[in-house]
């Protein structure tokens, strides 16, 4: 093997160009701005037939896996996005795609109604709860308690009395299934109370006991002690 020369025989203006090189290393890496952390839009939902495709016929799996992706968006590498600044049109677009791969998910409503509805921005809340009431329609005895929440929003969050009662008498009209609590079918009465409203309470209450359809022992002697409560307040 060759000897190896001994650093003391390198000559001494090589030095001075290592430490410079090194010097001018260290001031161009700290001259450098760091790195900046972009947040990136949601993107638009895809079709459901696509998904499908993708997903080999596993569509509650994939609706599963879009909805934790969806949910942990607002968390990207070194950005935190507050759900104010979602648009809110896309986070509708492809909470519907989960309901639609998997219309038995719970998860999406339940999103929708405790996060996304919970933003300090009417606009959005209204936007969602709205999302929620047409969700419910597709499936009034599966999606009851959303709505019913989605009509206590209204009515504490937003003081919207007039959409509280829509709502209200949406669970009235069409959550009639024996699974749906009496409480919340007479959510519409409690509305038309606070509104003032007690003749059209009295006459909500009166119709309900005499369509028949109330079976439950309980509902109807609440629906008759609130009739005669009414009855005397008027």
């Amino acid at each position: 093997m060759a000897a190896v020369r001994p650093l003391r025989d390198v000559p001494w203006p090589l030095w001075w160009l290592l430490g410079a090189a090194l010097a001018a290393q260290l001031v161009w890496h700290g001259a450098r701005p760091g790195p900046a952390a972009a947040a990136r839009d949601l993107p638009p939902a895809p079709a459901a037939a696509t998904i499908r495709v993708a997903a080999l016929g596993e569509d509650a799996v994939a609706a599963r896996l879009l909805m934790l992706w969806l949910q942990a968006f607002d968390n990207q590498p070194g950005v935190s996005i507050p759900f104010r600044q979602l648009d809110y049109g896309r986070v509708e677009a492809w909470l519907a795609l989960v309901l639609e791969l998997d219309p038995r998910a719970r998860y999406p409503l339940l999103a929708a109604a405790r996060l996304y509805a919970e933003v300090p921005d009417e606009e959005r809340q209204r936007s969602m709860l709205e999302f929620i009431h047409g969700a419910f329609l597709d499936d009034p005895d599966g999606r009851w308690r959303w709505l019913a929440h989605a009509t206590i929003l209204a009515k504490h969050r937003l003081g919207d009395l007039p959409l509280a009662l829509r709502y209200a008498r949406s669970l009235t009209d069409h959550a009639t299934g024996p699974q749906v609590p009496f409480w919340a079918r007479d959510m519409s009465i409690a509305v038309l109370e606070d509104m003032g409203e007690l003749e059209a309470a009295r006459a909500l209450v009166g119709g309900l006991l005499a369509s028949g359809a109330i079976t439950d022992p309980r509902e109807l002697i609440f629906l008759e002690r609130k009739l005669e409560a009414l009855e005397a307040a008027e």
